[in-house]
């Protein structure tokens, strides 16, 4: 205990002293001297006192170099803020490793896309239709990109819980302070009045600035571009219920935690290579089957348009760095580019190696060990371009591919929660007729990771899929290669050898159709 205390001490104050000599602390208020303004932490009335402290270990007290109450505003209703200045040694904290990346969401801004296109045109000479080649349109496309959109910090955005501030609420609140110090130094009933009525006009207006921007929130989220901000806000409260929002160690297949950044991403990779390139025993099939030699019709311009109709903006890309926002703001310019693109690829069986490459991301499923890797679902990123020309060839295998009848998951004009419906009616007629009714459940664990491809190919076949396309879709599969995205960084190049994209548009049909000829055989 210091001497710098104020007045005499009552009994609560003798317990504060007794409690600081137990756990043999100091009380930082009363080391310093002060004037008694920037001692009383309690003001009511006539009454000043001081009952807020600030308590460190003793040995922590050579660190403190100065403690004082804050005169002005009270922060609690009549007890002023208590301030200590101190020199602490503290680690150096490691930030997120961001890649920074172009501002392509500006594109939802009309004006931006117009110089953006703009800027496009000029790039390329003053054409208006695109290159042929992909290479260099896709270079020239990133380069127009950063000038005109701009490139991000690499920082990541917090989410501020005053994120509905503006400037009206910012002045009202500084005009308000101003009023409370003129009243402590001139108590006069004018100042007291004049600090009263600015307290009512700035809670009116943090009430009316919450409000405003709640509405605009809400009249957002009602928009199909507002789906991304609820997503958002979700997960921002899910953020704030844990006390770990991101895993930096891992576990190795031994149970041993990992902490250095190379080991981790070691971890990663040796993972993912052994869950992409191991297949379940089976048997090999003998029997072959025939397939389907037949001419396939080129792709036209508007199953290209309605590809592109059906892709979400503001979805992650990835390695290429193009997103479908730019195709979508190029307009007419992009379906006569893209269309001639997905029929080379068409004709030749061959798409661009920057397709090929890809980010997983490791996803938590929230259950089990946090520093577990078979805990996470593995999340591809890849290219948006590639998504579309998968949607092209999905329409047209939708048409051919007939799917039992029995299969509710990834079918159109279908839901798992209409099977579910269905089931429980059942359940409830075999009830009320006091009959048995046998139920099975399979959870098929990997059940993406683990198709082999070759089974893919031989349902395709035997699905009636014209030759063409199984060779289409084999290209797609063929040399994948992916680094892993972790908290510390990413891993070296993987190869992918078996299993199913995640992540793509084709893959939940090309599953659907595998599990279709599995049930039927």
């Amino acid at each position: 205990m210091g001497k710098f205390g104020v007045k005499e001490r009552n009994l609560e104050g003798q317990m504060v002293v007794d409690f600081a000599k137990r756990m043999d602390m100091g009380v930082v208020n009363t080391y310093f001297q002060k004037r008694e303004e920037h001692r009383v932490t309690y003001k009511s009335g006539g009454r000043r006192t001081q009952v807020d402290y600030i308590l460190c270990r003793r040995g922590n007290l050579k660190e403190i170099s100065d403690c004082k109450v804050v005169v002005g505003e009270s922060v609690a209703r009549q007890h002023r803020m208590v301030v200590c200045r101190m020199t602490l040694m503290v680690c150096k904290k490691k930030r997120s490793k961001i890649e920074k990346k172009t501002k392509w969401w500006k594109l939802k801004k009309e004006e931006c896309c117009e110089e953006f296109r703009q800027k496009l045109r000029q790039a390329l000479g003053g054409q208006v239709l695109l290159p042929d080649d992909w290479e260099t349109t896709a270079e020239v496309i990133r380069e127009t990109g950063e000038k005109v959109l701009g490139v991000s910090s690499g920082r990541r955005k917090e989410d501020k819980e005053t994120w509905w501030w503006n400037e009206e609420v910012q002045d009202s609140i500084q005009r308000k302070r101003l009023a409370k110090k003129k009243w402590d130094m001139d108590r006069t009933e004018e100042n007291r009045q004049e600090y009263k009525e600015l307290q009512r006009r700035v809670k009116r207006e943090v009430s009316k600035a919450k409000q405003n921007a709640y509405d605009k929130l809400y009249t957002r989220l009602d928009t199909r571009e507002g789906e991304k901000d609820l997503y958002r806000l979700a997960r921002q409260r899910d953020r704030d219920g844990k006390d770990v929002q991101q895993v930096r160690v891992i576990k190795d297949r031994d149970g041993r935690v990992l902490t250095s950044e190379e080991s981790v991403q070691r971890r990663w990779k040796e993972y993912f290579e052994e869950l992409m390139n191991e297949e379940n025993e089976r048997e090999k099939r003998v029997e072959g089957v025939n397939s389907v030699e037949q001419k396939v019709d080129k792709i036209r311009k508007d199953e290209v348009r309605k590809a592109l109709k059906r892709m979400k903006s503001r979805k992650a890309v990835g390695p290429d760095d193009i997103p479908v926002e730019v195709w979508k703001c190029l307009g007419e310019a992009a379906v006569e580019f893209l269309t001639s693109l997905f029929n080379r690829v068409l004709e030749s069986e061959k798409m661009p190696e920057e397709w090929r490459r890809s980010v997983l991301v490791p996803i938590f499923k929230n259950k089990g060990d946090v520093q577990s890797c078979s805990n996470y679902r593995g999340i591809k990123l890849m290219s948006h371009t590639m998504k579309l020309w998968e949607r092209v060839v999905e329409a047209r295998l939708r048409k051919i591919v007939e799917i039992c009848e029995q299969q509710y998951g990834f079918m159109p004009r279908k839901s798992t929660t209409d099977a579910i419906f269905a089931l429980r009616i059942l359940m409830e007629k075999y009830r009320d007729g006091q009959r048995e009714l046998h139920c099975v459940f399979v959870d098929l664990e990997k059940a993406y990771d683990r198709v082999p491809r070759e089974e893919l190919w031989y349902c395709m076949r035997k699905s009636g899929v014209a030759e063409k396309y199984v060779r289409v879709v084999q290209d797609m599969y063929e040399r994948s290669r992916t680094v892993v995205r972790c908290a510390v960084g990413q891993t070296e190049e993987l190869n992918v050898e078996v299993g199913l994209h995640q992540g793509l548009a084709l893959s939940p049909f090309l599953f659907a159709m595998v599990m279709g000829q599995l049930s039927e055989e």
